[in-house]
Protein backbone atom coordinates (compact mmCIF):
# COMPACT_ATOMS: atom_id res chain seq x y z
CA UNK A 1 0.00 0.00 0.00
CA UNK A 2 1.35 3.68 -0.79
CA UNK A 3 1.13 5.88 2.33
CA UNK A 4 2.06 8.32 0.22
CA UNK A 5 -1.25 8.75 -1.48
CA UNK A 6 -4.49 10.64 0.11
CA UNK A 7 -7.25 10.05 -2.69
CA UNK A 8 -7.80 10.04 -6.24
CA UNK A 9 -9.69 12.00 -8.36
CA UNK A 10 -9.96 9.91 -11.49
CA UNK A 11 -6.05 10.28 -13.11
CA UNK A 12 -5.47 13.05 -10.48
CA UNK A 13 -3.26 11.43 -7.83
CA UNK A 14 -3.76 13.43 -4.16
CA UNK A 15 -0.67 13.11 -2.61
CA UNK A 16 -0.23 13.61 1.89
CA UNK A 17 2.87 15.58 1.34
CA UNK A 18 1.27 17.78 -0.88
CA UNK A 19 -1.42 18.83 0.95
CA UNK A 20 0.63 19.18 4.15
CA UNK A 21 2.67 21.49 2.43
CA UNK A 22 -0.22 23.42 1.67
CA UNK A 23 -2.01 23.37 4.64
CA UNK A 24 1.51 24.85 6.04
CA UNK A 25 1.16 27.64 3.72
CA UNK A 26 -2.61 28.45 4.60
CA UNK A 27 -1.96 28.38 8.52
CA UNK A 28 1.14 30.17 8.67
CA UNK A 29 -0.01 32.86 5.84
CA UNK A 30 -3.03 33.17 8.27
CA UNK A 31 -0.76 33.37 11.23
CA UNK A 32 0.96 36.30 9.81
CA UNK A 33 -2.04 38.35 8.79
CA UNK A 34 -3.31 38.06 12.41
CA UNK A 35 0.31 39.37 13.33
CA UNK A 36 0.29 42.13 10.86
CA UNK A 37 -3.01 43.57 11.64
CA UNK A 38 -1.94 43.26 15.38
CA UNK A 39 0.89 45.76 14.56
CA UNK A 40 -0.90 47.54 12.35
CA UNK A 41 1.07 47.12 9.34
CA UNK A 42 0.57 47.19 5.92
CA UNK A 43 -1.84 44.28 4.74
CA UNK A 44 -1.21 44.95 0.85
CA UNK A 45 2.50 44.68 1.45
CA UNK A 46 1.70 41.05 3.48
CA UNK A 47 0.02 39.97 0.37
CA UNK A 48 2.76 40.81 -1.86
CA UNK A 49 5.56 39.34 0.31
CA UNK A 50 3.48 36.21 0.26
CA UNK A 51 3.15 35.74 -3.47
CA UNK A 52 7.17 36.10 -3.75
CA UNK A 53 8.09 33.75 -0.70
CA UNK A 54 5.61 30.95 -1.52
CA UNK A 55 6.56 29.82 -4.85
CA UNK A 56 10.50 31.11 -4.01
CA UNK A 57 10.54 29.22 -1.06
CA UNK A 58 9.42 25.92 -2.94
CA UNK A 59 12.03 26.55 -5.76
CA UNK A 60 14.52 26.88 -3.45
CA UNK A 61 13.85 23.86 -1.55
CA UNK A 62 13.58 21.57 -4.65
CA UNK A 63 16.50 23.89 -6.19
CA UNK A 64 18.64 22.58 -2.70
CA UNK A 65 17.88 19.05 -2.83
CA UNK A 66 18.39 18.35 -6.52
CA UNK A 67 21.92 19.81 -6.28
CA UNK A 68 22.72 18.12 -3.40
CA UNK A 69 21.60 14.63 -4.81
CA UNK A 70 22.95 15.76 -8.12
CA UNK A 71 24.74 12.02 -8.55
CA UNK A 72 21.03 10.74 -9.22
CA UNK A 73 18.92 13.77 -10.44
CA UNK A 74 21.94 14.13 -13.01
CA UNK A 75 20.89 10.83 -14.64
CA UNK A 76 17.22 11.13 -14.41
CA UNK A 77 16.24 14.53 -14.98
CA UNK A 78 12.54 13.50 -15.66
CA UNK A 79 12.32 13.70 -11.81
CA UNK A 80 13.41 16.88 -11.08
CA UNK A 81 10.05 18.47 -11.09
CA UNK A 82 8.29 15.69 -9.09
CA UNK A 83 7.95 17.29 -6.09
CA UNK A 84 5.21 15.53 -5.32
CA UNK A 85 7.48 12.18 -4.39
CA UNK A 86 9.64 14.16 -1.62
CA UNK A 87 12.47 16.23 -2.25
CA UNK A 88 12.25 19.26 -0.26
CA UNK A 89 14.98 20.60 1.54
CA UNK A 90 13.81 23.06 3.80
CA UNK A 91 16.82 25.24 4.11
CA UNK A 92 16.90 26.08 0.87
CA UNK A 93 13.43 27.23 0.97
CA UNK A 94 14.49 29.11 3.59
CA UNK A 95 17.13 31.03 2.29
CA UNK A 96 15.29 31.25 -1.02
CA UNK A 97 12.32 33.02 1.01
CA UNK A 98 14.57 35.06 3.22
CA UNK A 99 16.53 36.77 0.01
CA UNK A 100 13.17 36.86 -2.03
CA UNK A 101 11.70 38.98 1.52
CA UNK A 102 15.22 40.77 1.47
CA UNK A 103 15.36 41.86 -2.27
CA UNK A 104 11.88 43.08 -2.13
CA UNK A 105 12.05 45.28 1.70
CA UNK A 106 15.19 46.80 -0.76
CA UNK A 107 12.86 47.35 -3.26
CA UNK A 108 10.20 48.86 -0.93
CA UNK A 109 12.21 50.24 1.44
CA UNK A 110 11.16 48.56 4.38
CA UNK A 111 12.61 47.01 7.06
CA UNK A 112 13.70 43.28 6.73
CA UNK A 113 13.65 42.47 10.53
CA UNK A 114 10.38 43.80 10.95
CA UNK A 115 8.70 41.39 8.33
CA UNK A 116 11.08 38.89 8.98
CA UNK A 117 9.79 39.34 12.50
CA UNK A 118 6.48 38.95 11.44
CA UNK A 119 6.71 35.67 9.25
CA UNK A 120 9.39 33.58 11.54
CA UNK A 121 6.61 32.25 13.87
CA UNK A 122 4.78 31.18 10.69
CA UNK A 123 7.53 29.50 9.29
CA UNK A 124 8.00 27.64 12.64
CA UNK A 125 4.79 26.49 12.66
CA UNK A 126 4.24 26.04 8.58
CA UNK A 127 7.82 23.55 9.43
CA UNK A 128 6.05 21.44 12.22
CA UNK A 129 2.97 20.66 9.74
CA UNK A 130 5.05 20.09 6.41
CA UNK A 131 7.01 17.52 8.42
CA UNK A 132 4.31 14.92 8.48
CA UNK A 133 4.34 14.99 4.88
CA UNK A 134 7.89 13.34 5.30
CA UNK A 135 5.56 10.27 7.47
CA UNK A 136 3.43 9.55 4.67
CA UNK A 137 6.21 9.04 2.05
CA UNK A 138 8.77 6.75 4.75
CA UNK A 139 11.17 9.63 4.35
CA UNK A 140 13.63 11.44 7.03
CA UNK A 141 13.83 8.72 9.23
CA UNK A 142 16.11 7.88 11.79
CA UNK A 143 18.52 5.24 12.86
CA UNK A 144 17.19 1.26 14.30
CA UNK A 145 16.14 1.86 17.63
CA UNK A 146 14.47 0.33 20.62
CA UNK A 147 12.70 2.67 22.01
CA UNK A 148 8.81 2.74 23.13
CA UNK A 149 8.42 5.17 20.67
CA UNK A 150 10.03 3.96 17.68
CA UNK A 151 7.90 3.67 14.17
CA UNK A 152 8.19 0.36 11.70
CA UNK A 153 9.85 2.40 8.83
CA UNK A 154 11.48 0.38 5.97
CA UNK A 155 11.39 -2.64 7.49
CA UNK A 156 12.56 -1.77 11.05
CA UNK A 157 11.98 -0.02 14.28
CA UNK A 158 13.78 3.29 13.56
CA UNK A 159 14.03 6.80 15.76
CA UNK A 160 11.25 9.02 13.95
CA UNK A 161 13.42 12.22 13.33
CA UNK A 162 10.42 13.65 11.69
CA UNK A 163 8.12 13.64 14.51
CA UNK A 164 11.10 15.02 16.57
CA UNK A 165 11.87 17.81 14.79
CA UNK A 166 7.56 18.31 14.25
CA UNK A 167 7.93 18.47 17.84
CA UNK A 168 10.65 20.35 18.07
CA UNK A 169 9.13 23.57 15.53
CA UNK A 170 6.18 23.04 17.64
CA UNK A 171 8.22 24.22 20.58
CA UNK A 172 10.02 26.94 19.03
CA UNK A 173 6.81 28.30 17.15
CA UNK A 174 5.27 28.73 20.99
CA UNK A 175 8.74 30.59 22.45
CA UNK A 176 8.48 32.90 18.73
CA UNK A 177 5.39 34.17 19.70
CA UNK A 178 4.88 34.97 23.33
CA UNK A 179 8.12 36.84 22.53
CA UNK A 180 6.52 38.70 20.04
CA UNK A 181 3.97 40.30 22.73
CA UNK A 182 6.76 40.86 24.99
CA UNK A 183 9.76 41.95 22.40
CA UNK A 184 10.94 45.74 22.68
CA UNK A 185 13.49 45.53 19.89
CA UNK A 186 12.84 44.54 15.80
CA UNK A 187 14.48 41.28 14.73
CA UNK A 188 14.95 39.88 17.86
CA UNK A 189 12.34 37.57 17.13
CA UNK A 190 13.68 36.53 13.42
CA UNK A 191 17.49 35.83 15.03
CA UNK A 192 15.85 33.85 17.99
CA UNK A 193 14.35 31.74 15.67
CA UNK A 194 17.67 30.62 13.59
CA UNK A 195 18.90 29.93 16.27
CA UNK A 196 16.06 27.96 18.60
CA UNK A 197 15.17 26.14 15.34
CA UNK A 198 18.73 25.28 14.25
CA UNK A 199 19.65 24.10 17.19
CA UNK A 200 17.41 21.52 17.56
CA UNK A 201 18.41 20.71 13.79
CA UNK A 202 21.42 20.18 14.19
CA UNK A 203 21.10 17.52 17.01
CA UNK A 204 18.12 15.51 15.32
CA UNK A 205 20.18 15.34 11.96
CA UNK A 206 22.56 13.23 13.57
CA UNK A 207 20.01 10.51 14.06
CA UNK A 208 18.77 10.55 10.48
CA UNK A 209 19.93 7.69 7.66
CA UNK A 210 19.43 9.99 4.72
CA UNK A 211 21.67 13.34 5.06
CA UNK A 212 22.20 15.33 2.34
CA UNK A 213 26.50 15.15 2.53
CA UNK A 214 28.71 18.62 1.86
CA UNK A 215 31.99 16.32 1.39
CA UNK A 216 32.24 14.18 4.11
CA UNK A 217 29.84 16.51 6.42
CA UNK A 218 26.30 16.60 6.73
CA UNK A 219 24.95 19.65 5.32
CA UNK A 220 21.83 20.45 7.57
CA UNK A 221 24.42 20.46 10.66
CA UNK A 222 26.11 22.86 8.42
CA UNK A 223 24.14 25.77 7.70
CA UNK A 224 22.34 24.31 10.83
CA UNK A 225 25.68 26.07 12.99
CA UNK A 226 25.80 28.82 10.45
CA UNK A 227 22.19 29.82 10.73
CA UNK A 228 22.73 29.59 14.84
CA UNK A 229 25.69 32.14 14.50
CA UNK A 230 24.04 34.64 12.33
CA UNK A 231 21.46 34.60 14.67
CA UNK A 232 23.44 34.82 17.45
CA UNK A 233 25.50 37.81 15.78
CA UNK A 234 21.86 39.67 15.21
CA UNK A 235 21.57 39.39 18.51
CA UNK A 236 24.58 41.24 20.09
CA UNK A 237 23.84 43.77 17.49
CA UNK A 238 20.61 44.47 18.29
CA UNK A 239 21.54 44.17 22.14
CA UNK A 240 24.19 47.22 21.36
CA UNK A 241 20.86 49.05 20.33
CA UNK A 242 19.00 51.14 22.83
CA UNK A 243 15.64 50.13 24.34
CA UNK A 244 12.95 51.92 22.77
CA UNK A 245 11.00 54.29 25.33
CA UNK A 246 7.63 52.00 25.64
CA UNK A 247 5.67 49.95 23.33
CA UNK A 248 6.71 46.93 20.76
CA UNK A 249 8.89 47.28 17.87
CA UNK A 250 7.81 49.82 15.67
CA UNK A 251 6.22 48.88 12.38
CA UNK A 252 7.76 50.11 8.91
CA UNK A 253 7.56 53.85 8.78
CA UNK A 254 6.73 53.72 4.44
CA UNK A 255 3.57 51.33 5.31
CA UNK A 256 2.55 53.83 8.46
CA UNK A 257 2.78 56.27 5.91
CA UNK A 258 0.93 54.17 2.66
CA UNK A 259 -2.04 53.37 5.81
CA UNK A 260 -2.10 57.45 6.25
CA UNK A 261 -2.48 58.05 2.86
CA UNK A 262 -5.18 55.62 1.63
CA UNK A 263 -7.08 57.13 4.96
CA UNK A 264 -7.31 60.41 3.52
CA UNK A 265 -8.00 59.06 -0.23
CA UNK A 266 -10.90 57.25 1.64
CA UNK A 267 -11.70 60.80 3.54
CA UNK A 268 -11.94 63.36 0.40
CA UNK A 269 -13.83 60.38 -1.62
CA UNK A 270 -16.47 60.49 1.43
CA UNK A 271 -16.52 64.07 1.34
CA UNK A 272 -17.00 64.29 -2.41
CA UNK A 273 -19.79 62.23 -2.45
CA UNK A 274 -20.98 64.06 0.43
CA UNK A 275 -21.01 67.32 -1.75
CA UNK A 276 -22.63 65.42 -5.08
CA UNK A 277 -25.49 63.90 -2.81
Amino acid sequence: MDTSIAFNLGPLTIRWYGILIALAFGIGSYLAYREVKRLKMDLDELLNILIITIPSSIIGARLYYVIMRWDFYGENPSYILKTWLGGLAIHGGIIAAALAVFFFCRLRKHNFFTWADVLAPSLALGQAIGRWGNYFNQEAYGYETTLPWAMFIDGAYRHPTFLYESIWNLLVFALLFILSRRRRHTGVIFAIYLIAYSAGRFFIEMLRTDSLMIGSLRAAMVISALSALAGLIILYFINRKPLPSEGPAPADKSAVSRQQKRAKQRDAQKKQRKRIT
